[in-house]
């Protein structure tokens, strides 16, 4: 049974962040699939053993690998020419690429810059470019913006990731709303929200997978499963978190507002025993 109409043989799926982790993942159940797959990553090295990888299982001639750095508009725009030349029609575009830098609230304005382009920049940026075209090809075809918890629940430590990952949440929402409204669209979008994976961008010097961890290619099908489903949050547990857990987290994170506690109430030593009985009841 086909997972979903556009991933089908022959179809074209384009990767941000490709050369690794759930992208790399993500390239290599689409290449199973029969697809055609064209790979995005700034990193030039892994990106050519990936293209070697995905070589094996689609045919070198069903793979295309392209150097670029997603926060560029220009060098989007040339991925999507040589996309459209050697491929044409795009039927899944799933901007993944994204990197995570330590940061704090007065850190370097150079991080918070450089965050804020690659994660968000570089979703905008692949959405708007190949956007139109899938709509105009009248296919079915798929957006999946990589997100994240943390853009959700915005725990202290990180906040120009947090903030970038808010902001992917809120575009890809908006990106939604934009496409089920246009007449004749056939293009859906979807938010991927990873929970705890062991890639590249987490593992932090870290050689084997934790334990809680999930691996990518975990996380790609249950992807895959939930875009067959319709789903447009695409919310991954893992082996440290379920999802009521996940859900009761986002809740009391909502509830900051709504009943007017501190931000970041899970985080307060005011509210520390209230959360764990929140998260207690059932």
């Amino acid at each position: 049974m086909t997972i979903h109409p556009a991933l089908i043989a022959a179809n074209t799926a384009v990767i941000t962040g490709g050369a690794s982790g759930i992208g790399f993942a993500a390239a290599r159940a689409f290449a199973g699939l029969g697809m055609r797959v064209a790979i995005a990553d700034s990193d030039e090295e892994g990106l050519k053993a990936a293209g070697q990888v995905l070589a094996t299982l689609v045919g070198e001639h069903n793979v295309l690998a392209v150097a670029t750095d997603v926060s560029h508009r220009e060098e989007v725009a040339a991925l999507q020419e040589k996309v459209l030349a050697r491929f044409g029609r795009v039927h899944v575009l799933m901007n993944n690429a994204g990197i995570q830098q330590g940061s704090g609230i007065f850190g370097p304005a150079e991080t918070w810059e450089r965050t804020l382009a690659v994660n968000l920049g570089g979703i905008v940026n692949g959405t708007q470019i190949f956007g139109p075209g899938m709509v105009a090809h009248g296919a079915p075809a798929l957006i999946v913006n990589t997100g994240s918890k943390q853009g959700i629940t915005t725990p202290p430590g990180n906040p120009a990731y947090n903030v970038s990952k808010a902001g992917v949440k809120v575009f890809t929402e908006a990106l939604a709303h934009e496409l089920r409204n246009t007449e004749g669209c056939k293009v859906s979008a979807h938010l991927l929200i990873p929970g705890f994976v062991f890639t590249p961008l987490t593992a932090r010097g870290r050689v084997e997978k934790p334990e809680g961890a999930w691996t990518p290619e975990q996380t790609v099908d249950f992807m895959l499963e939930r875009l067959k489903a319709g789903d447009f949050y695409i919310l991954c547990p893992d082996d440290e978190t379920t999802r009521a857990l996940d859900e009761k987290r986002m809740a009391w994170a909502m509830g900051d507002i709504i009943e007017n506690r501190p931000p970041l109430s899970r985080w307060h030593k005011d509210y520390g025993e209230a959360f764990k009985a929140f998260v207690a009841k059932t």
